[in-house]
């Protein structure tokens, strides 16, 4: 059964048991509203009003504080709020023993339920309507507007056919014009550096990622996805569809009626079969990253056609039920967490992967949707019928491995190669430099050809590097820094540093200008 939206909101703000810490003076939509709730879910809300909103939560609650991750292009402090602890610094939450959970909204500012629901997360906190276990268990970390420049270029023409907000809503990329969901590998934005120098100081184990769906018409209220790319460690991803996203399922559909389910966008093939594919595995996108960081990533989408207020209820109601399970399943999270940071040299892991199929098919419930048109932009916008038509169909919900390579000891980067060095620094993989030469056997990747697409994408031609390794002895030059895989971060680091990855440094074009004599510049040392 559909429970009305009224009823809903009202049901985010039934009073729960709470600590001292709860405001003492009520805080809730008539006295703290958001812009969304301000305006009858017309507009949304702007940089000025989420700082606002969040530095008064910090002043209400006593173990709540307003930080910064870093910084936008045009200069915007990203606002973190800090919740569950009395010193906010990274020493001081690394040091707690709490689960740590990040929560974002607003990587795409035209995709605005994420930084809405979790305003209101933020101030059901500070008024005490949240579970106290949330707090008592956890260090929540809460950053609902990421992209805050491309928030603040609304329009009424940016996602024409979603359905709201009315008064239009901010655009996808930063200021730069870059995707800042394609961002995480290279690292060209310094939001992207931002949020991942926040992932080095505080180690999230738990993050959430919140988005609006781009048009694919299904009968799901919000569908997520777990970490994708298939060199992710099995821990991670195995507590998340064995246990986490089932939980979470089950919890949104009883709170709410509304169905919800993995990612995806209902394709047809060629063959003529309807296949419900899900998303790139590549880690340039958020969940994916941080799933080679050795960390849980969920993904969530609310769907475009809803209407604007229930895809932010959509959005609470699954922020509310992750932080349920995180919650009561801490110490399996702290053990996949550990699990997966264990030494990956020797394995097999992908260096490219394609859509694996399931083996049965599954059950997709499809939608409807009416026209409408914007009273003030006078185009056509969408919006969901209360109608699921469940429609068999094969699921590629995952990846296999169409290349591979035997995870190394150890590589060497040359003290040249400074958009390596670098880009390895901000990721926070520890690199140790020699200080003087070292001859040591290695294997180096000889270049027999490259394809270099036409098309530029994010400000690179991206490239793809064909050879084979050949072992060597080679004399290294003091400064050269050699990076020991065998760290919690070593996935990344390979994947960063093999020339045939899919989206790492060779392929954005990094390395291209330190190929001499067709010899990749980095070499391994293979692992024993």
């Amino acid at each position: 059964m559909r429970i009305p939206a009224a009823t809903l909101v009202a049901s985010l703000s039934i009073i729960l048991p709470v600590g001292p810490s709860a405001a003492q003076t009520p805080l809730d939509e008539t006295t703290l509203p958001t812009r969304a709730e301000a305006t009858d879910w017309i507009e949304t809300s702007r940089y000025d009003d989420v700082v606002a909103l969040l530095e008064t939560v910090a002043a209400a609650r006593a173990d709540a504080h307003l930080t910064t991750m870093g910084y936008t292009f045009e200069g915007r402090a990203i606002p973190l709020l800090v919740v569950g602890l009395g010193d906010p610094s990274a020493e001081s939450v690394m040091a707690s023993g709490k689960l740590r959970v990040y929560l974002q909204g607003g990587i795409h500012s035209g995709e605005v339920p994420g930084k809405e629901a979790l305003q209101m997360l933020a101030r059901d906190l500070a008024a005490g309507r949240a579970p106290a276990a949330w707090t008592e268990s956890m260090v929540l970390l809460i950053a609902p507007l990421y992209n805050a420049d491309g928030n603040e270029r609304v329009r009424l023409t940016n996602r024409p056919r979603q359905h709201g907000p009315l008064a239009g809503m901010g655009q996808r990329p930063n200021a730069m014009g870059l995707d800042l969901n394609r961002d995480h590998m290279k690292l060209d934005s310094p939001e992207a550096r931002s949020v991942v120098g926040m992932m080095n100081r505080y180690d999230p184990h738990l993050s959430v990622d919140l988005h609006t769906t781009n048009g694919s018409r299904h009968g799901y209220h919000l569908t997520y996805s777990p970490p994708l790319h298939p060199g992710v460690a099995a821990p991670v991803v195995d507590l998340l569809r064995g246990s986490g996203l089932p939980q979470v399922t089950e919890g949104v559909f009883d709170r709410t009626g509304w169905h919800t389910w993995y990612y995806g966008n209902a394709r047809r093939m060629p063959d003529g079969e309807t296949g419900w594919f899900t998303f790139d595995h590549r880690p340039r996108f958020n969940n994916n990253y941080i799933g080679l960081r050795n960390r849980l990533a969920i993904l969530g989408e609310a769907y475009s056609y809803a209407t604007f207020e229930d895809r932010v209820i959509a959005t609470r109601v699954f922020v509310d039920e992750i932080l349920d399970w995180a919650a009561s399943d801490t110490d399996a999270i702290r053990d996949a967490v550990a699990a997966a940071d264990a030494s990956a040299v020797g394995e097999v892991l992908p260096t490219r992967a394609t859509f694996a199929a399931d083996d049965t098919l599954a059950t997709i419930l499809m939608g409807e949707v009416d026209e409408e048109r914007n009273p003030w932009s006078g185009r056509m916008m969408l919006r969901r019928r209360d109608v699921t038509i469940p429609t068999p169909m094969r699921e590629y919900g995952t990846f296999a491995a169409t290349d591979t390579e035997t995870v190394p000891r150890r590589y060497y980067v040359p003290p040249n190669v400074e958009p390596a060095i670098d880009r390895l620094a901000a990721h926070g993989i520890e690199a140790t430099v020699l200080s003087e030469p070292l001859t040591v056997e290695v294997e180096e990747f000889r270049v027999d050809s490259t394809s270099v697409s036409p098309r530029e994408f994010q400000g690179h031609n991206e490239i793809e590097y064909f050879g084979s390794w050949t072992t060597v002895e080679r004399t290294l030059p003091a400064g050269t820094h050699a990076v020991d895989v065998a760290q919690p971060l070593g996935r990344l680091a390979f994947y960063l540093l093999e020339p045939r990855s899919d989206d790492g440094l060779a392929n954005w074009a990094f390395m291209d200008e330190f190929v001499e004599e067709g010899v990749y510049p980095i070499v391994r040392e293979p692992g024993r």
